[in-house]
C-alpha cells in the first residue's frame, strides 16, 4: 500500500494511493484516525486497511489534493549523516571507516509535503539538497536481538529531501541542529510504501536526485556502510523506536555543497528526488516571505 496523508477542502485526511488517485481511509475506517494510528495498530489495522481497498475505486484525483508529510508529528526524526561509503570520501581527512552511525535530529515543522515548495530564507544563500530514503518504523522495538526484529520493525518507506542550510551548520563546533532544522527547509513524501511491497529486501534500491532535470545524485543503499536493520539495531539500543518514528539513512555524494563553486538551490529551481519502488518527491523552490 502507498499510505499517504492529504488536505481537501481544508479538512486533513488519510487514504491510499492507487492507480488513477486516492482511496479515502479515513471515511471507510472511521475507528483509525492518521496513517500514524495505523502503524501503531499493528498487523490488525493494516489488514482492516488492505480489506478497505479491495476492488475500492479512486474518491479523489492526486491533482485534487494538497499531499502532507505521511506522518504527521511524528515522535521522533532521526538522520543518519555520511552512511554511503563514497560520501566518507568526500571528505579528503585521510580517515577510516566509521565504526557507529553519525545522528543528528530534525522538528516536524522543517518538512513540507510532496509539491510545497522549500523554503529559501532570507539570512543565506545556501540552502542544499540531499536525496534520502526513510524508513517509517511499525512497531515498537528497544534493544533488537537479531537482524529480524530489526527489519520487522520496518513499516515501510518514504522519501526525504534533507534541506540544510549549509553555512549555518557550520555555526559551531560539534552540532549540525541550527542548519538542519530551518522551518520548511526539506520534504517527506510522497507517501509511506508499506514493507510488504519490497520481497527482495532493502539491499540495492537505487535512489536519483534531479535539480531542474539534472541528475546530481545517484546510488544505491547496496553501498551503505550502515544498512537499515544496523540502523534499527543501533537506535533501538539507547530508545524505544515508535510507530510513525522516521529514519533517514543517508544522502549519496552530488549535494550542491560539493561542486565547485557550490550549486545552491535558489527561488524557481526543482528537485526530484526518485527512489526505486517508491515513486518519486518532487518540490519547487521559492524564497521565504518574511513577516512581522
Amino acid at each position: 500500500m502507498k499510505l499517504v496523508t492529504y488536505r481537501s477542502q481544508g479538512t486533513v485526511r488519510w487514504g491510499a494511493a492507487i492507480e488513477g488517485g486516492i482511496v479515502d481511509l479515513s471515511r471507510r475506517l472511521p475507528g483509525i484516525a492518521s496513517v500514524k494510528a495505523l502503524l501503531e495498530g499493528g498487523a490488525a489495522a493494516l489488514q482492516q486497511a488492505r480489506a478497505a481497498l479491495a476492488g475500492a475505486q479512486p474518491d479523489l484525483q492526486l491533482s485534487d489534493v494538497q499531499l502532507l508529510v505521511p506522518v504527521q508529528q511524528p515522535e521522533k526524526i532521526l538522520c543518519i549523516g555520511v552512511n554511503y561509503a563514497h560520501r566518507n570520501a568526500e571528505y579528503k581527512d585521510g580517515s577510516a571507516l566509521p565504526q557507529h552511525p553519525s545522528i543528528f535530529v530534525r522538528f516536524p515543522d522543517s518538512f513540507v509535503g510532496h509539491g510545497e515548495a522549500l523554503l529559501a530564507p532570507p539570512e543565506s544563500q545556501q540552502l542544499d539538497y540531499e536525496g534520502e530514503i526513510v524508513i517509517a518504523i511499525g512497531r515498537s522495538v528497544r534493544r533488537a536481538a537479531s537482524r529480524e526484529e530489526a527489519l520487522a520493525a520496518i513499516g515501510g518507506l518514504t522519501i526525504m529531501n534533507e534541506g540544510t542550510i549549509r553555512d549555518w551548520v557550520h555555526h559551531a563546533k560539534f552540532n549540525v541542529t541550527q542548519g538542519k532544522n530551518w522551518q520548511g527547509s526539506g520534504a517527506i513524501g510522497p507517501w509511506i510504501v508499506t514493507a510488504d511491497e519490497f520481497a527482495g529486501g532493502y539491499g540495492d534500491l537505487r535512489l536519483s536526485t534531479h535539480v531542474n532535470g539534472e541528475l546530481r545524485q545517484d546510488d544505491t543503499t547496496a553501498n551503505l556502510m550502515f544498512d537499515f536493520a544496523h540502523l534499527v539495531t543501533y537506535l533501538s539500543t539507547f530508545i524505544t523506536l515508535k510507530p510513525g518514528d522516521l529514519i533517514a539513512t543517508g544522502t549519496p555524494i552530488g549535494a550542491g555543497v560539493r561542486f565547485d563553486p557550490p550549486r545552491f538551490l535558489k527561488a524557481g529551481d526543482r528537485v526530484e528526488v526518485t527512489v526505486a519502488g517508491i515513486g518519486t518527491l518532487s518540490n519547487p523552490v521559492c524564497d521565504e516571505e518574511v513577516t512581522r
